[in-house]
C-alpha cells in the first residue's frame, strides 16, 4: 500500500522561500498524477498545483511564485515556493492518483509565513 512522506514545512517571512517534497513509499502502479493542495485555518482544501501525463497547472493565487516538480523513479514530487505571504499560511498536501478510483494523501506539512 502507498504511504506519503511530507517534507519541507516551518516558518518562514515573506518574501522568502521553501521547498516542500513528498516521497511515495509504494511500488506497483505507475502514477498518473502528482499533487499539491492546502489547507488554510477555516477553509477548505484547494489545488495548489498538480502535474499529469508531462502537463502541469497551478491555481491562479500562485502562478509566477511556485513551481511542480516530479521525479517518478524516486516517486517524488516537490514545490518549489518562491516569493511567499501571510496568505500562503496552511497545512500543504501531497496527493498520488492512481486511477480513476485510488488516489492516496499525504499526513501535511504546515507552512507559516509571518515576520
Amino acid at each position: 500500500q502507498e504511504q506519503l512522506m511530507e517534507s519541507g514545512g516551518g516558518l518562514v517571512q515573506p518574501g522568502g522561500s521553501l521547498r516542500l517534497s513528498c516521497a511515495g513509499s509504494g511500488s506497483i502502479f505507475s502514477i498518473n498524477s502528482m499533487g499539491w493542495y492546502r489547507q488554510a485555518p477555516g477553509k477548505q482544501r484547494e489545488l495548489v498545483a498538480v502535474s499529469a501525463e508531462g502537463v502541469t497547472n497551478y491555481a491562479a493565487f500562485v502562478k509566477g511564485r511556485f513551481t511542480i516538480s516530479r521525479d517518478d523513479a524516486k516517486r517524488t514530487v516537490y514545490l518549489q515556493m518562491n516569493s511567499l505571504k501571510p496568505e500562503d499560511t496552511a497545512v500543504y498536501y501531497c496527493k498520488f492518483k492512481f486511477s480513476a478510483n485510488l488516489e492516496v494523501w499525504g499526513q501535511g506539512t504546515l507552512v507559516t509565513v509571518s515576520s
